[in-house]
């Protein structure tokens, strides 16, 4: 029997922008080689697969190379397919069973709005071979949680600029390097996030990497409430609004293609 999958450009309004996602609704769990072998295929930074658990979804998601604990963009994904597949109906609250334990998607208008568990970074060594790689003579902090190490740099210019050493970036014994910088503009902070070690040189868009940045932010800029962009290639907005030991983050999201897995 054929299952359907969707792919989904999430932290974007726009097709081709943003984190590209699939996200596939299980009647029932499959083997979990199946699950590897269908992230594989996908080629993507994230695909998500949900089965129904408990009055709600039980969320895994699987890189290529790794299944992970925590992910931003293929949970607005997830919501999105819900809902636009009639999983759900618009207005309900879509609640996902996950290793991170239980998170949850809202509407708000156009946005979806994610309430995740804040991952607060706290100050750390950096390995120098770190720093090296990602090609930072000067860090104005290095800060690691449970997932990653957090740098910030000292301008937007100098983040835009980088151009990391993937190899050497991929023996870290973490998730991912999230680099940072105070933004211009309309945007309160910028990013980009390096995860070699994972399977994905640098993600386009990572919900996740805001749990450490919107605390990181909200602290230095006195403010709950900021827009962040990550400055990868295909660029996306992130909403952060810190509330105590939890994170909100809002994104948008359409969908640019749909399929079937015969296999």
């Amino acid at each position: 029997m054929a299952i359907r999958i969707v792919q989904v450009d999430a932290f974007t309004s726009q097709p081709f922008a943003g984190n590209p996602a699939a996200v596939c609704v299980l009647a029932e769990p499959r083997p979990d080689q199946w699950m590897r072998d269908v992230a594989r295929e996908m080629n993507l930074s994230e695909t998500a697969f949900l089965t129904p658990q408990n009055g709600g979804y039980h969320l895994r998601w699987l890189t290529p190379a790794v299944e992970v604990d925590l992910c931003g963009h293929a949970t607005v994904a997830s919501a999105h397919v819900l809902w636009q597949d009639g999983h759900l109906p618009e207005g309900q609250q879509a609640r996902f069973h996950t290793r991170s334990g239980l998170l949850t998607a809202d509407r708000r208008g156009e946005w979806i709005e994610l309430d995740f568990p804040a991952k607060v970074a706290v100050p750390a060594q950096a390995p120098p071979e770190m720093l090296r790689a990602l090609g930072v003579n000067d860090a104005k902090y290095v800060g690691r949680n449970a997932f990653d190490y957090l740098v910030e740099v000292d301008s937007e210019e100098t983040l835009r600029s980088l151009s990391p050493d993937h190899s050497t970036l991929r023996k870290e014994p973490v998730r991912g390097v999230i680099v940072t910088a105070r933004g211009t503009g309309q945007f309160d902070f910028v990013s980009r996030f390096f995860a070699p070690g994972s399977g994905i040189d640098e993600d386009p868009v990572t919900g996740s990497a805001h749990t450490a940045l919107g605390p990181y932010w909200a602290e230095k800029l006195r403010k709950t409430e900021l827009t962040g962009f990550q400055a990868s290639a295909r660029g996306g907005v992130v909403r952060v609004r810190v509330a105590g030991e939890r994170v909100k983050l809002g994104g948008q999201a359409v969908t640019v293609m749909t399929g079937e897995l015969l296999a």
